[in-house]
């Protein structure tokens, strides 16, 4: 499982050559270097990959701005005289959220600076088990090649989908579209719809089956349905694109089979990702891939050819960003410093920064019965009290699923406010192996929402 004897001895230009310097990647350059390997990372676009350039990040500094549309309005209820209709500024939203994504990069940048890792600003191909050749022509050799290119949005093929966009784009948007339709119904989907109604668009979210979110707990995912619909999200379900046709003034007419045609302003596909390793010469280090085009590693990231390995989203294990940090830590770890670590893929909490925000962690309700057989599930469905002095009726639903036969809390699943900040710590007693009699024994921190954890019956 370990081999750390090619730190300092080996006939290479480097002990370690990264292709990609997102969560993953930067994570295992810096570790590994911090052990003392030679290690050099190549970037084609920016430092900080995915999360920080145009995922995670920007798209939750967007959610926070989103968030003021309801604020403002409660915020009378509370005593605040705020006008009416507040005025809302998109451009100074994103060039303020742009400004943030130049600070983190550079932030990462110099982390890897620091740690002695070379930084090469190209687009760098495997052309052998040891040798990666650079947009330049140039060729570099190391003991090890990791993998770490992550994923890229997958565009649908059908005439006009040329006329839509990706999440990637959203970020440099001139104004903020009146009429928008989303494709999918994944998690990106779902924040995105929240997003632009927040800002003030009007929203359709179409999608080719009658499940939104597919492997949430059904209860929760239903639940942020509901909410969806009454705030005026229009969903469209069993839906198959047949073409968007381009207007003379602009407008987008977006025809479906078994629906009516639609008139947009702005078409966002958010109907899935794909590894980017299309053009990356893994198959000349005869490195497999599965059908999607992901890298096939075992529990140490190590690929079909022993020299080359892959972390993050390009194997399409679990896309999240803290998984590929755990993945460039285990991977530098294991043959950098001599702690052999494998990642532990149980029980990882996820969320969907909804309006209002799910999140979880283990096993939903229909998992647990199938993998279980005795199951016990307890649930909170209550209005929260923030909620109520607003004049929302918005409610929230907490679900804990326990095993029948042990009392082991297997599952716990939720939606309303500040669900992913709660569900961290309730993550920890999950991965414990906790049982409903611990956060019974627990007193509960009134008044708050997360007390419902410890007050199910």
């Amino acid at each position: 499982m370990t081999d750390t004897k090619s730190v300092t001895d080996t006939p290479f230009d480097y002990d370690l050559f990264v292709i990609g310097a997102g969560s993953g990647g930067t994570r295992a350059s810096r570790v590994a270097a911090a052990h003392g390997a030679r290690v050099a990372v190549a970037e084609e676009h920016r430092v900080g990959g995915t999360c920080v350039i145009r995922g995670c990040v920007p798209k939750k500094l967007l959610i926070y701005g989103a968030h003021f549309a309801e604020d403002l309005k409660d915020a009378k209820r509370f005593g605040w005289q705020v006008p009416d209709n507040c005025a809302f500024s998109w451009p100074t939203l994103r060039d303020n959220v742009m400004e943030e994504v130049d600070r983190i990069n550079g932030a990462y940048t110099t982390t890897l600076q620091n740690n002695h890792v070379d930084i090469i600003h190209q687009r760098a191909v495997v052309s052998g088990p040891n040798e990666v050749t650079l947009a330049d022509g140039t060729t570099k050799t190391a003991a090890k090649i990791l993998i770490a290119v992550g994923a890229h949005p997958l565009v649908p093929e059908f005439p006009g989908a040329e006329h839509g966009i990706t999440s990637n784009e959203v970020f440099h948007l001139d104004d903020v579209p009146k009429r928008v339709l989303i494709a999918g119904a994944g998690y990106i989907a779902n924040e995105f719809a929240g997003i632009f109604h927040q800002f003030g668009s009007h929203v359709t979210l179409v999608n080719r089956t009658d499940v939104i979110l597919r492997g949430y707990d059904e209860s929760i995912r239903d639940r942020l349905l509901q909410i969806s619909m009454s705030k005026g999200i229009d969903f469209r379900f069993n839906a198959a694109f047949e073409s968007i046709e381009k207007d003379s003034d602009g407008c987008l007419t977006v025809k479906m089979s078994g629906h009516e045609p639609i008139v947009v302003d702005l078409v966002m596909f958010a109907t899935g990702r794909l590894p980017n390793t299309k053009g990356l010469g893994l198959e000349t280090a005869g490195v497999e891939m599965d059908a999607a085009g992901a890298v096939i590693v075992d529990e140490d990231n190590r690929s079909s050819c022993d020299s080359i390995f892959a972390v993050g989203d390009v194997t399409n294990r679990i896309q999240l960003t803290p998984v590929a940090i755990r993945e460039g830590q285990a991977f530098a770890d294991t043959f950098f410093g001599g702690k052999p670590t494998r990642v532990d893929y149980a029980n990882v909490p996820a969320a969907v920064f909804s309006h209002p925000p799910m999140a979880g962690v283990g096993m939903t309700e229909s998992q647990a019965r199938e993998a279980l057989g005795s199951v016990r599930v307890y649930s909170s469905d209550f209005r929260p009290m923030k909620n109520v002095l607003a004049g929302r009726n918005e409610r929230s639903l907490y679900k804990m699923i326990c095993d029948g036969e042990t009392d082991r809390v297997v599952g716990i699943h939720m939606i309303g406010p500040d669900c992913p900040e709660i569900l961290q710590s309730a993550a920890v007693a999950v991965k414990a192996g906790l049982t409903k009699a611990d956060f019974d024994a627990t007193v509960a921190l009134h008044p708050t929402m997360a007390e419902e954890l410890v007050l199910m019956k």
